[in-house]
């Protein structure tokens, strides 16, 4: 694999850590701005939903430079948004440095799957696409709990501090390392959008909605859960985020092993078996063994379903694949701001810190729905035409492209 690779995974470690370190400090984050777990919540929604709106955004405006520099300008904003979480005085000013993080997100990892695919063969893409994955599931090894436990220890302002100076070091590295790619001639805006007009992109976008939304459903109130339900106190939050992190880790290789060679059969197993270890979560959650158990099980099935999802994305969108796959990143945390919205309603409404498991199983379950509509589509646009006797043969469907 190129170093470049390198350089795009040190970039994803620091978006990583900021995006996930925010569930391990929610209970310390609403106290000192004296808000509710619900409303301190609105952190994940928020930054997901920046996401969301970030993606396309900044990669229509990045349309006109070359992606190396794009790149290195959301790395930039990264830093920005970081530093002004690290001071804010009020919620309010927190929760917006927390978007103005966010809006780099989406571009960063879209952009940075077309280079990432790129710059290997054909069959190497969703190989070299988990090696930039790498750096986000090793931030929630790495990261992510050292990030809380600073944040615990020394006070979660310091923690985006550190953050920050994380976004610098994956500036210098993208400066470094990776080549000045040539843009594409003859693609424009127009191209780029022409993608959304395949249903199969639609179909997979949705199913990186629901799949990965039900992961977050559960990891958005990991740390009351843990504490309230299972029984273990505050400090054991940030050992129980390197299980998440681990699972994401091995989920990640194994998503980008499989994904070149049995797409579709890994999303069947993945997803299915993510529905039924997060309904049984509501179960496990009581017990301490079980719910570590559970926590890693979670973070491996949820992201190898990221490999497969992404490289899916790109192929169906080959022809202009950087506004698709940066909003298929958007699309990922769409999920997340959707289970953790769902998530925050059904604690508030009484019923307990383990009912957004139940939410988390139903999202994946209808992923897995969508993944089967998905194959069967692509199996009939890709029939031969039906020759009746002494009549002209039936019209075939569009093929789909691989």
């Amino acid at each position: 694999m190129p170093l470049a690779l390198l350089a795009l995974a040190i970039g994803a470690f620091g978006i990583g850590t900021t995006e996930f370190v925010i569930m391990g400090l929610l209970p310390e984050v609403a106290g000192d701005f004296g808000v509710s777990i619900p409303t301190a919540g609105l952190l994940v929604t928020g930054y997901a939903l920046g996401v969301v709106l970030g993606a396309p955004l900044m990669t229509v405006l990045g349309t006109r430079i070359s992606r190396k520099r794009m790149l290195m300008l959301l790395m930039g904003l990264f830093i920005v948004g970081n530093l002004l979480s690290a001071v804010a005085p009020v919620f309010g000013v927190m929760l917006a440095g927390r978007v103005v993080a966010s809006l780099a997100h989406g571009a960063f990892f879209g952009i940075g799957s077309v280079v990432a695919a790129e710059l290997v063969a054909p069959e190497k893409k969703a190989g070299a696409i988990a090696m930039m994955f790498t750096g986000l599931t090793v931030a929630n090894v790495v990261g992510v709990p050292l990030g809380t436990l600073v944040g615990q220890t020394l006070g979660w302002r310091i923690t985006f501090a550190v953050v920050a100076g994380l976004g610098v070091i994956g500036l210098a590295g993208i400066a470094k390392l990776v080549p000045d790619l040539p843009k594409p001639e003859g693609v424009r805006l127009r191209h780029e959008l022409a993608a959304f007009r395949n249903v199969q992109v639609l179909l997979a976008m949705a199913m990186t909605i629901l799949g990965f939304g039900g992961v977050f459903a559960a990891v958005t109130y990991l740390a009351p859960m843990m504490t309230d339900v299972a029984g273990y106190a505050d400090s054991s939050v940030t050992w129980l985020l390197v299980l998440f992190g681990l699972g994401m880790v091995a989920g990640n290789l194994i998503g980008g092993k499989f994904a070149d060679r049995a797409l579709m059969p890994l999303l069947y197993i993945s997803l299915s078996a993510l529905a039924v270890v997060l309904a049984l979560f509501t179960l496990t959650a009581h017990n301490k063994i079980a719910a570590a158990v559970t926590i890693t099980l979670i973070g491996a099935l949820g992201f190898a379903t990221v490999p497969p999802l992404q490289k899916r994305v790109l192929d169906q969108a080959s022809g202009a694949p950087t506004l698709a796959s940066a909003m298929n990143i958007g699309a990922f945390n769409l999920g997340n701001a959707l289970s953790a919205w769902l998530g925050g309603l059904v604690i508030s409404a009484g019923l307990g810190y383990t009912a957004p498991n139940w939410v988390g199983a139903v999202l994946a379950g209808s992923a897995l729905v969508l993944a089967v509509v998905s194959a069967a589509l692509e199996r009939r646009s890709a029939a031969p035409s039906l020759v009746v006797a002494g009549a002209a043969p039936v019209e075939q469907a569009t093929p789909v492209h691989h």
